[in-house]
């Protein structure tokens, strides 16, 4: 998935993956359900080889692998992405680990079995934005990478489809490559975020989700070190990944739930709701995000407890929120 020229924001799946999020239509509703990750004997050891030496251990090649994150750290990394077929479908229900190895000729690390998140709501949170849209997401595949050094890690898929293996080159990781983004432990910038009452109700001004969500009655600056916060970057409507018009039908679903005890804020990503990576609104500036969408669960000492780049289900977002409410 190549991002946009010169890009100051890439998107979600789009930013370092070989294939946008298109065509993932034709799934039915039993592939989108959760479900835990294959069990790591299923697949070979990496047991000191290269990469392409554990590669090579499949009987064909395997779908397409496109990750849905940019930004590495060293350490444990919540590696999100999608699998898709050449013709460009989504496939939902893959068992599927990833290796990483350091550089070209290092030693692969892994295997790394991936869970699958369904990114469905209850059909009384999702949007009009989403159930139009042919293209939008349906699973996230999700595992934790180790990347204990900085630097360039080249990234391959083994799946299993009974008795064989395919094989997919996934791209590379570049650990450290972004230093501003707030982490977990860290204080949240205080900003402000725009608000109902200051757009005169006229939510269309700082929401491109249909209809608007009910995230925009606090500002991070006046709740921020006062109680629980939800902060969520995403533009339903713009976002080339097709996954955040997802994220926030699933975060408004969590928001019923949980609306009373924490502050749920929806964050647009574009300066008057245009897409252009070089008018991106000051909030995403002061976060130092290159992609969309994030979100960020910050406690209610203003301490960042959870991040997480790209889609999310909303199991993930409830066991983030119970986090910070105790």
């Amino acid at each position: 998935m190549p991002a946009p020229s010169t890009p100051r924001l890439a998107t979600g799946l789009l930013a370092a993956g070989a294939l946008a999020l298109a065509g993932c239509g034709g799934s039915d509703e039993e592939s989108t359900a959760d479900q835990p990750a294959p069990e790591a004997a299923s697949f070979p050891a990496a047991s000191g080889r290269t990469l392409q030496e554990v590669l090579s251990e499949a009987d064909s090649e395997g779908p397409v692998v496109s990750p849905a994150v940019q930004v590495f750290n060293k350490g444990k990394n919540r590696f999100a992405f999608g699998v898709f077929t050449t013709g460009r479908e989504q496939i939902t229900d893959a068992d599927i680990a990833i290796y990483a190895a350091r550089g070209a000729s290092g030693e692969a690390k892994g295997p790394y079995p991936a869970q699958i998140e369904s990114l469905e709501t209850d059909p009384a949170y999702e949007s009009k934005t989403t159930a139009d849209d042919p293209d939008a997401a349906h699973v996230v595949y999700v595992t934790d990478l180790d990347l204990d050094r900085n630097g360039e890690w080249r990234l391959g898929a083994l799946t299993r489809d009974g008795d064989s293996l395919q094989a997919s080159v996934v791209g590379s990781a570049v650990v450290g490559q972004f230093t501003d983004i707030p982490r977990p432990g860290d204080k949240a910038p205080r900003v402000h975020t725009p608000t109902a009452e200051e757009v005169g109700g006229d939510l269309t001004k700082i929401d491109t989700r249909d209809p608007p969500d009910t995230m925009h009655d606090d500002d991070l600056a006046d709740v921020l070190g006062k109680q629980p916060v939800v902060l969520l970057f995403a533009t339903p409507a713009l976002c080339q990944s097709r996954v955040c018009g997802p994220v926030v039908d699933v975060a408004e679903q969590v928001k019923a739930d949980h609306g009373d005890d924490v502050a749920f804020i929806h964050q647009e990503i574009y300066q008057d709701n245009v897409f252009d990576p070089k008018g991106l609104r000051p909030q995403v500036e002061a976060y130092g995000l290159p992609t969309e969408p994030w979100l960020f669960v910050i406690d209610e000492d203003g301490r960042i407890q959870t991040s997480i780049e790209g889609a999310f289900s909303a199991d993930e977002l409830e066991q983030a929120v119970e986090q910070v409410t105790g």
